[in-house]
């Protein structure tokens, strides 16, 4: 059994009936990204993150938003010390290789762009001071839909810097009976153990690096993101950025997989988790109902697939 074939049993052991939600999950963290996790309240958002979290042996931060949620709280502040004179730099508790920011979109715009410069460049600037965040960053935030009273819907500067969004769903009534039945035994996050640390994560995703891409799927992935700027239904189009990710997404699915070259089905598996968050619809194509994931699908139709 592969190191991240024993993370994924641990989770999935924990977090029951969602094996797809869990692999997108590892896929994301394996390409070096961050991850959105949207849904309604009681879906188990808090309990994935919190179960990822102990199944590492790593440092572990949470913090749960509120209005009064500060940038401070998050990236930390300098404090004057009297017997030295000087500022001191407490550190916030971003400074942890897994973070989890509980309920994102109910923070104020201002300490919701806290986050920007440690998810895209690994540091953080206090005071003019800049402070290195951990090799092994890992923000998981998650939201509860933006309708609900009291929340500040996320810019699309801010969405663009998640990797993926996933939704976790209501579980049929199976999964269910085993989720109540797990709790009667006493199986609950609290049990989770560590079953692997950072080195071996480390490990893995220096053989993500070691995929081999071609330049006719790296075509097929660009020609996707280039179909998304010419939708009509779409405010704009995906970035650069977007681009990137989807490329080093597919890498660590094949990895996953079991693959050491990615696939055109790689790609087309990664273009949902990784695209559909960042695209706003027209009024036109809200008012007509349009779905992004439909529009999604028929880009990829429409996407020659390299043999």
């Amino acid at each position: 059994m592969g190191t991240i074939d024993i993370l994924r049993d641990n989770l999935n052991k924990y977090f029951v009936g969602k094996e797809q939600v869990v692999e997108n999950l590892l896929v994301c963290m394996l390409a070096g990204g961050h991850v959105l996790i949207e849904d309604v309240p009681g879906c188990g958002k808090t309990t994935l993150a919190s179960i990822l979290a102990k199944s590492i042996q790593c440092s572990f931060g949470r913090i749960q938003c509120t209005p009064d949620t500060l940038p401070g709280d998050i990236t930390g502040v300098n404090i004057y010390n009297r017997k030295t004179g000087d500022f001191e730099y407490m550190s916030g508790v971003i400074m942890n290789q897994l973070l989890m920011v509980d309920e994102l979109n109910r923070a104020t715009p201002k300490t919701q762009a806290s986050l920007l410069e440690a998810m895209a460049e690994g540091q953080v600037t206090v005071d003019g001071q800049i402070h290195k965040l951990p090799d092994f960053f890992l923000v998981i935030a998650t939201q509860n839909p933006t309708e609900y009273v009291g929340t500040y819907p996320l810019p699309e500067a801010q969405i663009d810097r998640f990797m993926m969004r996933l939704t976790i769903g209501y579980p049929d009534k199976e999964q269910e009976i085993r989720i109540a039945r797990q709790r009667l035994l006493g199986e609950t996050v609290e049990r989770v153990r560590p079953v692997l640390d950072v080195e071996a994560i480390a490990r893995c995703k220096n053989d993500v690096e070691k995929v081999k891409i071609t330049d006719a799927v790296l075509g097929y992935i660009v020609d996707i993101v280039r179909h998304t700027r010419e939708e009509e239904r779409f405010v704009l189009g995906a970035s650069t950025r977007a681009m990137l990710a989807l490329t080093q997404a597919s890498r660590a699915k094949a990895y996953i997989e079991g693959r050491d070259y990615v696939k055109p089905d790689d790609v087309k598996a990664m273009v949902e988790p990784v695209l559909s968050h960042r695209f706003v619809l027209t009024g036109k194509a809200r008012g007509q109902k349009e779905d992004v994931n439909k529009i999604l699908h028929n880009i990829l139709l429409k996407s020659k697939v390299p043999v």
